[in-house]
């Protein structure tokens, strides 16, 4: 599935490129987009009146148009607003109203043989608001749920603190691509420990309930005094830092050094100490 913001969902050619490849997608819209009313669609090519080239463009009329996803929004009743909850967030659940029909949109189909295939038009409308607040143009199937499209809307949040922590924890942001070997080393360096954190479940939300107060963290176990831990302070085990910390250690044993430094590091000290 391919998730873009209205930056790109604007572009009908975009759109039309990912349906080219077959591909799913969940786009943003702006609100002034076109689109035909649920069951409505454009006239069919007029007749031929035997001279000329014959008509081959959809139409419209005057009183067979369409109309902005704003306006459709303000025409639907209260009945069609669902309250869905899409994920846990740091105080309270995550919710908002919005309203999922099945349309054709209307972008420059004055200029096509046919009409555009139906699609999902995703509405958010927050209570208390005095309009929509945000659009989304769907291919998921016909029989997806509203929970369904809000949820894979929402994901987006999801991508964009990926990349965050890939570029600020991981070092993805150092990269520069300035060669063939950074290119291949780097995003395979950083998506490894990624999938890990993600796969324990620790993030968006965590599943863990961790103790806010420093003073409910105890200090690591001194297993061997001769070797104590990288740093005594008191930390959570499944955090950013020690797993980084942790990370920074195990990558430091297997790169390459030079001769004067083959040995192998024994302990995470001599580690911090390169």
């Amino acid at each position: 599935m391919v998730l873009a913001d209205a930056g790109y969902g604007a572009d009908g050619g975009f759109r039309a490129g990912l349906s080219e490849l077959g591909l799913t997608y969940v786009v943003g819209v702006q609100p002034t987009l076109s689109v035909w009313r649920p069951g409505e669609s454009p006239l069919p090519p007029k007749p031929w009146s035997g001279r000329g080239r014959p008509p081959s463009r959809v139409g419209r009329t005057d009183n067979h148009k369409p109309i902005s996803a704003k306006a459709l929004a303000e025409e639907f009743d209260a009945e069609t607003w669902r309250t869905i909850a899409w994920r846990e967030g740091t105080n309270t659940e995550l919710n908002s109203r919005f309203a999922a029909v099945r349309l054709r949109p209307a972008s420059r189909d004055y200029n096509r043989p046919e009409a555009h295939a139906q699609e999902w038009l995703l509405i958010e409308w927050p209570e208390g608001e005095v309009e929509p607040s945000k659009y989304w143009l769907s291919t998921l199937p016909a029989d997806a749920t509203v929970t369904q499209l809000v949820g894979a809307a929402k994901l987006r949040w999801r991508i964009e603190r990926d990349y965050q922590e890939l570029k600020q924890e991981l070092g993805l942001g150092h990269y520069e691509g300035r060669g063939w070997r950074a290119s291949t080393t780097t995003p395979a360096s950083v998506s490894p420990p990624m999938a890990s954190w993600s796969l324990c479940g620790r993030r968006f939300p965590p599943q863990l309930q961790l103790p806010r107060a420093a003073k409910h963290l105890v200090f690591p176990a001194v297993i061997d005094p001769a070797d104590p831990p990288i740093r005594p302070e008191r930390h959570v085990p499944t955090s950013i830092p020690t797993i980084r910390r942790r990370l920074t250690v195990a990558l430091a044993n297997r790169l390459q050094r030079c001769p004067c430094c083959t040995r192998a590091m024994d302990s995470p000290r001599q580690a911090r100490n390169l």
